[in-house]
């Protein structure tokens, strides 16, 4: 049996999303025997691999980097999955596109710094004007909303996938559960 290519990415959210899916407790072993885990934040794979069947994205697209990610990711995955709430929505890290990226930086490396006061320039990518949902750069067939989704919903995901079905989440979650 030819084994489902999974891929995990964590663009600008928390991590709570990665943390749910970890809480499938037995229900990952059951998901686990069907994948190959070919990329993820829990893996060491440095570059994203061809031809992934699925992608759990969590995070918003809040960098320049992670705007080439994505649409890296896109060209690579057959079946996209926008993962929480940041993903779906921008959520938490949509709360600064009110303000100008400056005026973000000023307040968190400058006003705030009580050591080492200054905006780094090194090695950090550099912020988009708004941070976006996944789907306004990409095309993404699943969303899996929540903050984070609760486990249920995720692995009721990963089974419809494994099982070749589009999941229907509308009885499973919703925003912000």
């Amino acid at each position: 049996m030819n084994k489902v290519r999974l891929a995990t990415v964590w663009l600008d959210g928390c991590s709570g999303c990665h943390m749910s899916l970890l809480d499938l407790d037995e229900g990952f072993a059951d998901v686990a025997a069907q994948i190959d885990l070919v990329y993820s934040p829990i893996a060491d794979v440095k570059e994203f691999p061809r031809d992934v069947h699925v992608t759990l994205v969590e995070g918003a697209v809040s960098s320049d980097e992670a705007e080439e990610q994505i649409r890296h990711i896109r060209e690579r995955s057959k079946i996209v999955v926008s993962f929480g709430d940041c993903a779906v929505t921008a959520n938490v890290p949509g709360m600064r596109n009110q303000f100008k990226v400056d005026d973000v930086l000023a307040r968190g490396y400058l006003e705030n710094a009580t050591i080492n006061e200054g905006i780094p320039t090194l090695g950090i990518p550099r912020l988009l004007p708004q941070a976006r949902p996944v789907h306004e750069l990409i095309d993404v067939e699943v969303f899996l909303p929540g903050c984070p989704p609760p486990s249920e919903a995720i692995l009721y995901v990963l089974t419809e996938l494994l099982e070749g079905r589009m999941p229907d989440l509308t009885q499973k979650t919703r925003f912000g559960a």
